[in-house]
């Protein structure tokens, strides 16, 4: 190599670390105002987990329903979700990541209005698939058109945010349903299932605001648009032209033939083989990564504790309904606070350091849940600081969740994946979160009568403990990495040993 060339690269690589400093001297405004509007579906999920805890427990009584009822009402929503989560790959690499957005706040609209006006129970459990599908949609398409067009050194903030909403959702309808259980039977369960519908009418109208991802367009052969995209969410026009040259010599690389030849006759073909039938040894490893962490974020028990929360301490003693859906509202504010702790630090720590955290912390906090849970079922005075050490232990439980494995599940889905196989292979992640959280809804209480809330509590800790060495083991750090440069990360040591040992012999 000449002194011009290590010139260049020189200048190259110093170019690099100014984009990069200079993200990290701001955010840009226009970058969270799409990020916001993108994460806002998630609050619609968040919504039907915080209000159907409450809900459920009028619905059984006025529909006059069974525990299983409850279990197929509470769990086809997951289960269903993992349809539109399969589908949504598909589809955001067909019509853009923006209307598939709009798509998936318009399908919960139908299934929240279905819930609302819904006379009996088929008709509900209708209403509950709907806005599954909705959701499913909904999980996939929004951390991933936040990490599409964030840069490096904000994407971890950005692409949590979606986690934020869940959160925020999940406090709005423990509010709802504090607020609302004071109604007649027949009327207090729609209100709170049907003003779901409210949210996405609203969702609907500003995402038409917000600009096509610029990789969607860059993968469509539309650069054009894609520069003018990255030029508002970017800071300088230098920076915009730095990104849209990462962008397309990576879209050049991931499709081949197909970006040099006809960008617009790309719809997402042949996806599937490569994930499935036939996946390099990266993407092996990627998949390993994606399908784990999304597996474990369901098998923790997060969403099945936030659902039957009322039940579990209405079995250690809690009987009054407003009681319990205060309770739910405290857990509601840990939660809300520590996913924002979380957000604002993402960045700053990595991934990594809080996945650990929350994860060791949500095996600690499920053990000392379990040891309460079985305390208080063997005595029948049911002491006041037993049920005050079962809430704490709850509160930590989600607040660990909130560290961890809630917001870092969707940006590290999000961003491990290359270009062309981002959306399909996020969907397939999120489709395997799903199915674990409808299993889990749909078989806690079951298995909670074979064996007790608190030996179900420490199966979930057990849980933990191997999700915890998985972490360590399988999922790389992504910190300030461009979604570009993380593929390296996954492939082989050895085929990057000898790039680099060949790049120095071409030097000296």
């Amino acid at each position: 190599m000449d002194a011009n060339e290590m010139e260049s690269q020189q200048q190259k690589a110093a170019g690099e670390d100014d984009f990069r400093l200079t993200s990290t001297a701001g955010l840009n405004k226009f970058t969270l105002l799409c990020a916001l509007l993108a994460s806002t579906n998630s609050i619609l999920l968040g919504y039907d987990i915080g209000v159907m805890s409450g809900a459920v427990l009028f619905i059984k009584e006025n529909l006059k329903i069974t525990s299983v009822q409850v279990e197929i009402l509470v769990g086809s929503l997951n289960v269903l979700s993992l349809v539109g989560s399969l589908a949504s790959g598909k589809t955001s690499d067909y019509i853009g990541r923006r209307y598939t957005i709009v798509l998936a706040a318009a399908t919960f609209l139908v299934g929240a209005l279905l819930m609302g006006f819904a006379p009996s129970f088929p008709l509900l459990l209708a209403g509950r698939i709907v806005a599954g599908i909705g959701v499913g949609y909904s999980l996939m398409i929004a951390p991933l058109y936040t990490a599409e067009i964030s840069p490096a050194m904000k994407r971890g903030f950005l692409t949590s945010l979606p986690e934020v909403f869940i959160v925020s959702g999940i406090l709005l309808g423990y509010i709802v349903n504090f607020s609302l259980s004071g109604l007649p039977q027949n009327l207090n369960w729609r209100l709170m299932l049907g003003l779901a519908a409210v949210p996405a009418i609203a969702i609907g109208i500003g995402v038409t605001a917000m600009p096509e991802s610029p990789r969607w367009l860059v993968m469509k052969g539309r650069t054009h648009e894609a520069k003018r995209v990255l030029i508002k969410v970017s800071d300088t026009v230098q920076e915009a032209e730095f990104r849209l040259s990462e962008i397309t010599k990576a879209a050049a690389m991931d499709l081949g033939e197909a970006t040099s030849s006809n960008h617009s006759d790309w719809r997402g073909q042949g996806v599937w083989k490569e994930l499935l039938l036939n996946p390099s040894k990266p993407v092996c490893r990627i998949i390993i990564a994606a399908i784990g962490i999304n597996f474990f974020m369901q098998a923790s028990g997060n969403d099945a504790v936030i659902y039957y929360c009322p039940e579990v301490f209405k079995d250690a003693g809690i009987q009054d309904k407003r009681q319990l859906f205060g309770v739910n509202v405290i857990m509601g504010v840990a939660k809300a606070t520590f996913v924002l702790i979380s957000a604002v630090y993402l960045d700053r720590f990595g991934r990594r350091p809080l996945l650990l955290l929350g994860s060791i912390g949500m095996a600690v906090s499920l053990a000392v849940l379990g040891m309460g849970s079985k305390f208080l079922q063997h005595t029948e005075t049911k002491p006041l600081w037993a049920i005050i050490v079962c809430i704490i232990a709850v509160c930590a439980d989600v607040s660990f969740f909130s560290i961890g494995l809630g917001p870092i599940t969707w940006v590290y889905s999000s961003e491990i994946f290359p270009l062309r196989l981002r959306a399909q292979g996020t969907g397939l992640a999120i489709s395997v979160n799903r199915l674990v959280s409808g299993v889990m809804s749909m078989a806690f209480l079951t298995i909670s009568e074979k064996i007790t809330f608190g030996g179900m509590f420490f199966v979930l800790s057990g849980i933990m403990v191997v999700a915890t060495l998985f972490f360590y083991f399988f999922l790389p750090e992504t910190k300030n990495k461009s979604l570009e440069e993380v593929w390296a990360l996954f492939e082989d040591k050895d085929t990057t040993d000898d790039d680099q040992r060949g790049m120095q012999m071409r030097e000296m």
